[in-house]
């Protein structure tokens, strides 16, 4: 018998003007906090009230923005607080996602360039690599080992935004053996696109090019936001990844970056993934287990 799922508070609601509603789940993320969040975006979302434009979750809240000639503020906060009390009942909470596994050169000569010419006065050890610095602020050994713990265990994408599809990535593992890692001192004015990166207990991939204060450990193969949608991965929608997903990133050598670099230039690259389910309960009580049912999944693909 699986563990219950902790105790789920009630959300605080305020409104944004006349067009928006903000449901905070949490003051903090947690993994139950931000399950909790999808789980009422995901049932709002499938009711289709008419007036409701858009249904944002983030982390740790929502943002439901909604038209009041349509949907009348009352009445959206009453259906809302109803899913909110419906899922306190629900002992088990299951998630019907995927997972995927991401490519990413580590320590690669792009981010490497971009963090040499963005150290004194921007990073909190000017002489040393972000890796370097992860690893001691970890207290790991070396960069190798903190490269081995950035990609045994997987992440779950908490959220999608800030810029064009970029994935907010929460580590699936006990609190205490979470990577964290702070930002830089200074926000940099350039971050090479497909930039896996770390800020705090969120990791990330930027999307595209740009500024970032994150830390940079590599790069991801293959893109995350195609508005050509070019790739077979990108045909529903030109942003590749959903809230709920579940990443899995698999270190690649050079060569077999390039030889991904071809894939995509002919058009024929596809992301290995497979459907999974995901319990809370599960994820909680036993991580190692349930991390371990959830990345066997690819090993059939």
């Amino acid at each position: 018998m699986s563990s219950p799922t902790p105790a789920v508070h009630e959300a605080r609601y305020t409104w944004g003007g006349d067009e928006f509603l903000f449901i905070e789940v949490s003051e903090s993320m947690s993994l139950a906090a931000n399950f909790k969040v999808m789980s009422i975006a995901s049932t709002l979302s499938a009711l289709a009230l008419p007036g409701i434009v858009d249904v944002c979750p983030a982390n740790a809240s929502l943002l439901v923005r909604f038209d009041p000639d349509v949907l009348p503020p009352r009445n959206l906060e009453d259906t809302v607080r109803t899913i909110e009390g419906d899922l306190t009942h629900h002992q088990e909470q299951v998630l019907e996602t995927r997972i995927i596994e991401v490519p990413v050169w580590y320590n690669d000569p792009f981010t490497a360039d971009v963090a040499g010419r963005f150290r004194e006065g921007f990073h909190q050890e000017p002489g040393g690599t972000d890796i370097d610095y992860a690893a001691k602020v970890n207290n790991l050994k070396d960069a190798a080992e903190f490269i081995q713990r950035h990609h045994e265990q997987p992440w779950l994408v908490s959220m999608v935004g800030f810029v064009a599809g970029l994935p907010f990535l929460f580590q699936l593992a006990e609190r205490e053996k979470q990577l964290e890692v702070p930002k830089y001192l200074s926000p940099r004015t350039d971050t090479p696109k497909l930039t896996v990166g770390h800020g705090g207990c969120f990791g990330c991939i930027y999307s595209v090019r740009g500024a970032g204060g994150y830390q940079m450990f590599g790069v991801a193969a293959a893109p995350i936001f195609d508005p050509a949608q070019s790739l077979a991965d990108f045909r529903d929608f030109m942003v590749f990844f959903r809230p709920g997903d579940i990443v899995k990133f698999k270190p690649v050598t050079e060569a077999e970056y390039n030889d991904i670099q071809a894939q995509i230039s002919e058009g024929t690259f596809r992301y290995r993934q497979a459907p999974v389910t995901f319990e809370l309960s599960k994820a909680l009580s036993d991580p190692q287990g349930s991390n371990q049912e959830l990345m066997e999944a690819l090993n059939g693909i």
